[in-house]
């Protein structure tokens, strides 16, 4: 689904349209995402989508006719098939990004990661027609709903799926979606004009939009890409631009001649290239100075960024075993932020086999930052267990990290979860 939206070409069945955005060969050969990857879908002012020409050729003579193979001309290399961010960039109005997660069970604590780290505005769900709603994707919809992303469903393969199975699939999804952990509407998207409705009013009505899709045939696949062109961003507000800069590091990259790069979100301020900044907390909880030598968004050079926007930075005299995911970029200021070593959060426990007690070891997810918390203490209770909300103090087990009041949080271990905010720091 992923790649057929992003890249315009529809799959032979066989999974050959994914095989472009894999980062690891044993992505190829296992047939799994395991990485966090990044694609661009751009839109037109008339509202079509923009991909290379041979390609939105040949979807809308298949789409016509899914009888007939569109094949394009002969001659052409799947290198010259494909758009650069930068061409993409300069023909659209509008531009949805996307990140592709993780789906198999082993690769869980990536999709969390992605999940916390990219603050997306919606989650796309994908369900597969001929196997349903299984155990992961009912995990990866808990995980959703409990960091309150707006979910959209897609069930695909309805080409190949027996009616009959497509319709328990259907059932099973709906029934999940209704039930006292989702409360959610399902809504089966049938025509263009529920599409624009939808678009506009899911998030505040509480509905969640069900597209049946085939990515071989190309059935609903237009109307998911109207959804996708109407759907404005759920986060107005959620970054302001007026507060100092803050910068949460959610990838690091050494690329040769330019140095240690950085990538993330601006999850408050402005920043322009040549300006000075804090980076940290270290292993020490230390903040060392340093300096925007480059910015690049959509993979394209920019002279300044703002909140809210997916950027990457070149950092001078910066080395890349200095940097790791979970630091932060911040303001230079007279007296220096100081790393957060413990701190408070209001706890409520989705899962757990027994009871939690203290000094018990989780792995947190507070937007970029993964790192094992223990348990120091549990207020006004010795113990808690599944369904169970508590005041739990928790501390770093190996570096102090830079987290403010508010941030939403989840734990996991093994077969364990739970959901927290933070309440207190305490350095």
């Amino acid at each position: 689904m992923y790649a057929v939206l992003t890249k315009g070409r529809l799959d032979d069945g066989r999974g050959r349209a994914r095989v472009s955005l894999f980062r690891h060969k044993h992505e190829i050969e296992s047939g799994r995402t395991s990485s966090v990857g990044l694609e661009l879908l751009g839109f037109s002012a008339k509202g079509l989508d923009v991909v290379p020409e041979i390609h939105s050729t040949a979807l809308a003579e298949k789409s016509l006719n899914s009888g007939e193979e569109a094949t394009a001309p002969q001659g052409s290399t799947p290198r010259k098939q494909q758009l650069s961010w930068e061409e993409i960039s300069a023909k659209s109005a509008k531009i949805v990004s996307f990140a592709d997660l993780a789906g198999h069970e082993r690769y869980l604590k990536t999709t969390l990661f992605g999940l916390t780290a990219t603050s997306p505005d919606f989650v796309l769900l994908i369900v597969g027609g001929n196997a349903g709603l299984i155990g992961m994707s009912k995990e990866h919809l808990s995980v959703a709903l409990a960091l309150s992303v707006p979910v959209v469903c897609v069930v695909t393969k309805v080409d190949m799926t027996p009616p009959n199975i497509l319709e328990q699939t259907v059932k099973q999804l709906a029934k999940v979606l209704r039930s006292p952990g989702c409360r959610k509407q399902p809504v089966f998207v049938k025509d263009m004009g529920m599409a624009c409705e939808l678009a506009s009013s899911f998030v505040t009505s509480k509905a969640c939009p069900i597209f049946l899709c085939s990515n071989v045939t190309g059935e609903g696949l237009d109307l998911l890409r109207m959804f996708l062109n109407v759907v404005p961003p759920s986060s107005g507000g959620k970054y302001p631009v007026d507060e100092p800069l803050h910068f949460s590091i959610s990838d690091v990259f050494s690329v040769p001649f330019v140095g240690t790069v950085v990538s993330g979100i601006i999850l408050s301020g402005k920043v322009a290239v040549g300006d000075v900044v804090l980076l940290g907390p270290d292993s020490l909880g230390q903040y060392t100075t340093t300096a925007i030598k480059s910015i690049q968004r959509k993979r394209v050079n920019v002279n300044n960024a703002e909140a809210g926007q997916s950027v990457s930075f070149a950092l001078k005299r910066v080395k890349r075993a200095g940097v790791r995911k979970g630091m932060v970029l911040l303001p230079k200021t007279d007296v220096p932020p100081s790393a957060v070593r413990k701190f408070e959060g209001q706890v409520l426990v989705l899962y757990h086999s027994s009871t939690l007690t203290q000094r018990y070891q989780a792995m947190l997810h507070c937007g970029s930052v993964r790192q094992t918390v223990q348990i120091d203490a549990i207020l006004e209770k010795p113990s808690i267990r599944t369904g169970d909300r508590a005041t739990v103090h928790f501390s770093f087990v190996k570096n102090p990290e830079h987290i403010q009041l508010g941030d939403r949080f989840l734990f996991r271990e093994g077969r364990t979860r739970g959901l927290g905010l933070v309440t207190a720091i305490h350095n």
